[in-house]
């Protein structure tokens, strides 16, 4: 059963190009290198000679450890969730910096205890083994700020491709959140027994105020926000349909929701509460534009919780936190646009298919016929719209339809001064994004999002 939903308004024709507001991504990763940089001179001006191994191996560790801990506050800012960095850079993109900026800060981490420690032994002229005890037990603020380093080896750990393999989404994210314990644990021994902040007021003040405006990020976008935004609009869940085999579109009533200013093309993490579900958050795209009273999401079971999802019954109270992602209209360079969906990244493109201006191509690839989650809505919207839709299902043999360069130029005249938007499995964006590049397509207009987790 296809879900009825009201369409947006017939979107705006367009002339030329259009400039879009240029990403903050350059700036803000030019702002943390240079605090990166501040942390040396730090360092740098508190020092006044290196002497022995001894020296040598104590300052390498007050290096590691400054870095860490600034790493540390970098590490937690950039999933503060806040929208300069959700809408504007996008989520996937911070994702993969947050992802980086782990493993930096685990590296980081690792090298300032060893390095600290054979460098206190070297100087103590005691073995390792009696070092780190004396150093545990008798240091202050230094057995808070193991148990925090032993957090956060877990939390890395679990953050592992192999391990995140063998886990589940559920584990891993509440392992996750112990990193605000752990870095709240870690803090107190920096300033105590930190040589470059004993007796300086300035850079005690600095790292005081890194911290604690990164904790404001924290409370203020991934606590109180939220809070604010289910009180007031009062999300349920309306109605469940089936669209295809194993997928169902799921419409969220709510009230003044246009407050909201989601576009198409984002997605909102969403919390069910009902009975198993309710201590899931996952992220979904609205499958549909926006409306004052209504959203809609449409999701494939491919696990528990998804499937799940298709059995939510109405009146269900959702807890959702957005709009996220900045897969949309505002990205645009071209009065053309290709968007090429694979599987269940259909859902937002079919919303941007709707709504977004100008001359709209939708290239859409599943295994089968029946996979093809919307279709009857996305014929509908082409023939009001006077767009083309172009399928790509496997043959009878199973065999895979190509998409290589000289096939999209074929399928898509003029492709190279086309924006194009893409949205599918992780293996499928990077061969299309191989061939887009191969067959002209700039990538400042080859516009993906990922929500691979």
């Amino acid at each position: 059963m296809t879900t009825v939903y009201e369409r947006a308004a017939p979107p705006r024709p367009t002339r030329g190009r259009r400039r879009p507001r240029p990403s903050p991504a350059g700036p803000l990763l030019a702002l943390l290198w240079a605090g990166a940089a501040a942390v040396i001179a730090l360092w740098w001006t508190d020092t006044r000679s290196v002497v022995g191994l001894a020296g040598w191996l104590s300052d390498a560790g007050r290096i590691a450890g400054l870095l860490c801990g600034y790493s540390c506050a970098v590490l937690v800012a950039l999933m503060s969730r806040v929208p300069l960095l959700e809408r504007r850079i996008g989520s996937d993109r911070v994702a993969r910096w947050h992802a980086m900026a782990g493993r930096y800060t685990v590296c980081l981490l690792v090298a300032h205890v060893t390095l600290i420690l054979f460098g206190y032994a070297a100087q103590d002229g005691s073995g390792i083994v009696h070092e780190t005890m004396s150093v545990v037990f008798d240091y202050p603020d230094m057995l808070k700020a193991s148990i925090g380093t032993l957090i956060l080896f877990a939390v890395g750990i679990t953050s592992a491709r192999a391990a995140r393999r063998r886990i589940s989404h559920e584990f891993w994210y509440y392992v996750h959140l112990l990193t605000y314990v752990a870095v709240f644990l870690t803090f107190f021994h920096q300033l105590s027994l930190g040589a470059d902040f004993v007796g300086n007021s300035v850079a005690q003040a600095a790292w005081y105020l890194l911290y604690l405006g990164t904790a404001a990020l924290v409370v203020w976008f991934r606590l109180l926000v939220p809070v604010r935004l289910n009180r007031r609009h009062q999300l349920r869940v309306e109605s469940v349909y089936r669209e295809s085999p194993g997928v169902f579109s799921i419409v969220v009533h709510g009230q003044r929701l246009d407050e909201l200013n989601a576009q198409a093309g984002q997605f909102f993490r969403w919390r069910f509460l009902a009975q198993g579900m309710r201590w899931t958050s996952t992220p979904y795209s609205l499958s549909a534009p926006p409306r004052p009273d209504q959203m809609r999401i449409t999701v494939k079971a491919l696990g528990d919780h998804s499937a799940s999802v298709g059995m939510l019954r109405p009146g269900t109270r959702v807890w959702a936190e957005g709009p996220y992602g900045s897969l949309t209209a505002e990205r645009r360079t071209s009065s053309k646009s290709l968007l090429i969906a694979g599987g269940v990244g259909i859902t937002p493109l079919r919303a941007l298919f709707e709504t977004l201006p100008g001359d709209v191509t939708l290239l859409y690839r599943a295994r089968t016929a029946e996979d093809l989650a919307l279709g009857a809505e996305l014929e509908s919207i082409a023939k009001w719209r006077g767009a083309r839709v172009l399928y790509a299902v496997n043959g009878a043999d199973g065999a895979r339809p190509r998409f290589d360069a000289e096939t999209l130029r074929r399928a898509v005249p003029g492709l190279a001064a086309h924006d194009v938007y893409l949205c599918g499995p992780p293996a499928m964006a990077r061969d299309l994004y191989g061939a887009l590049r191969a067959a002209g397509v700039p990538d400042r207009r080859i516009h993906h999002e990922s929500f691979e987790l």
